[in-house]
């Protein structure tokens, strides 16, 4: 066989393997992109699963937002309740609490665990927490968060193989700009947001090589670094570019304004809305 046919072959070939996926997803494999590209039906499946988030300010920030989504959308009919108890619960629910204490992320792994082991866990067929921004600043050993986390969670996901466990990456916050910024450099003192939002990006970075192949990952992140027309909000640091809070998502640099929670909590619900059993 010449040289010149192996190389027709292997196109041919990668041209039938790239028309076999676009197929597939035309056939829906990733056709939902937005709220309106979710049916009916799957927006009832979604209300019977028992689901339940820990989080602190900023999770409140994202069920104002899907409540705020869920007015506009009367077909989304999820039934939200503020609870860490799933034992009486045997109808379809999206549960959420506070966990843990803020500036401590190892106690809200820990109070996390606490409440699967206490029933969650036996009920719940998905069930994740996240971490605040407020949970990483520029002294911050991500790399022993990240440890100590995957070590609980891959615990929890053998003793309960039934339910889902995601995982969420760091929130972020915006760095600081303007004159003030511009006095900073000069007189090369640190700039607010720079460093501690480094230290998240870390740690989301080993979240995603850990997780993103085997388990479901929100890029919450990504999110509130994507604006409305799809551009990254980013900042470099010795050649490094990194993900930051886009400030039109928040009033005071680091929770979610209404524009923000919209826009979390729709992305949130779509990936909710494909996870597959």
């Amino acid at each position: 066989m010449t040289n010149l046919r192996k190389i027709l072959l292997v196109c041919l070939s990668l041209f039938l393997i790239i028309g076999y996926f676009k197929v597939e997803e035309s056939r829906g494999g990733d056709s939902v992109k937005t709220i309106k590209d979710i049916s009916p039906e799957q927006w009832e499946k979604l209300a019977k699963q028992k689901i339940y988030f820990g989080h602190q300010s900023v999770g409140y920030n994202i069920m104002d937002g899907i409540r705020a989504v869920m007015d506009e959308h009367p077909e989304i009919q999820l039934n939200i309740i503020e609870t860490r108890d799933l034992a009486t619960i045997d109808v379809g629910v999206f549960s959420h609490s506070k966990v843990g204490k803020n500036r401590d992320p190892v106690s809200k792994t820990d109070d996390f665990v606490k409440i699967i082991k206490s029933g969650v866990g036996d009920k719940a067929d998905i069930a994740f927490h996240k971490y605040c921004y407020i949970d990483a600043n520029a002294n911050t050993d991500v790399e022993k968060v990240f440890l100590n986390y995957k070590e609980q969670i891959n615990n929890l996901k053998s003793k309960y193989p039934r339910t889902r466990f995601i995982h969420i990456t760091m929130p972020l916050t915006t760095v600081q700009t303007g004159l003030k910024t511009w006095i900073k450099k000069i007189l090369g003192k640190p700039i607010s947001g720079i460093d501690a939002n480094i230290k998240r990006n870390m740690f989301n970075q080993l979240l995603l090589n850990t997780y993103q192949l085997i388990d479901p990952v929100f890029e919450f992140a990504t999110a509130e670094a994507t604006q409305p027309d799809g551009t990254m909000t980013t900042f470099e640091k010795d050649g490094k570019e990194y993900l930051t809070l886009y400030k039109g998502y928040s009033n005071d640099g680091g929770h979610l304004n209404k524009q923000g929670q919209k826009a979390i909590a729709e992305r949130l619900l779509i990936f909710l809305v494909k996870i597959k059993p």
